[in-house]
């Protein structure tokens, strides 16, 4: 498995199982509807552990644009590989989204409430104040970037080999990023990640859902530039304490 496959497999899992716990929250006539928001950050962070232990030992299991930038930036990860690894991130969460709206089908097709429907696929604030909502995803994802980036096995050396602790390695990566909606997650949605937000908010736009809501474009810079921001804010303090 190339690192550019691994990350498309890796984005569509993460995608898959986040949106499908939002999904299961939010839809009617699901088991698990209005289970609430600690079903949904529980369910995000065991996506983000099954993605790691996938694609960790093939592409270091970036996952989020904001965490190949952030490691870029750091000097922990060459650029030349960005381009491709965003790619590769952008498609998988396309693919993801696209599967949880199959999966679920029937059940959009039962529910009214097109906010509902479209927060399946991407993020929205829960009080509408631009700047405040940018400095969420700005600090949401530089707790995220700064702490991984003392993860060992964050990145692959020149030899493509991977430096972890194997699956028990995405333990770490999975509590963070429950902490970190459990604590920072309730303006935003905690995207803290612009293939997750951007990927299946392009898919919202595409599919044939019934009673569906505008995919307000206007707000979809926010989960986009946020994150790049905090990534590299993380990234350039890591290095000037080290």
């Amino acid at each position: 498995m190339t690192p550019f496959i691994a990350e498309i497999i890796g984005t569509a899992l993460l995608i898959l199982l986040g949106g499908g716990v939002v999904a299961n929250v939010v839809l009617n006539k699901t088991y698990g509807n209005n289970s609430g928001w600690i079903v949904i950050t529980t369910g995000w962070a065991l996506a983000v552990y099954v993605a790691v232990v996938v694609t960790g030992p093939y592409s270091g299991a970036h996952i989020n644009p904001a965490v190949s930038i952030g490691l870029a930036i750091a000097g922990k990860f060459s650029w030349n590989l960005v381009p491709t690894y965003i790619l590769g991130q952008m498609i998988g969460a396309m693919i993801g989204a696209s599967l949880v709206w199959l999966f679920y089908k029937d059940h959009f097709g039962d529910t009214d409430d097109a906010d509902s429907k479209r927060a399946i696929f991407c993020t929205a604030p829960a009080i509408k104040n631009l700047f405040s909502n940018l400095f969420s995803e700005i600090l949401g994802t530089f707790v995220l970037i700064f702490t991984i980036l003392y993860f060992t096995g964050a990145s692959i050396d020149d030899k493509q080999t991977i430096v972890g602790l194997g699956s028990l390695g995405a333990l770490p990566v999975a509590f963070l990023v429950w902490s970190i909606g459990l604590s920072l997650g309730g303006t935003t949605g905690y995207a803290i990640n612009p293939a997750r937000d951007l990927g299946p908010r392009i898919v919202h736009a595409i599919l044939p859902i019934k009673n569906k809501a505008t995919n307000n474009w206007g707000y979809a810079w926010i989960p986009v530039l946020g994150p790049i921001i905090g990534a590299a804010i993380a990234a350039w303090l890591m290095m000037l304490l080290s």
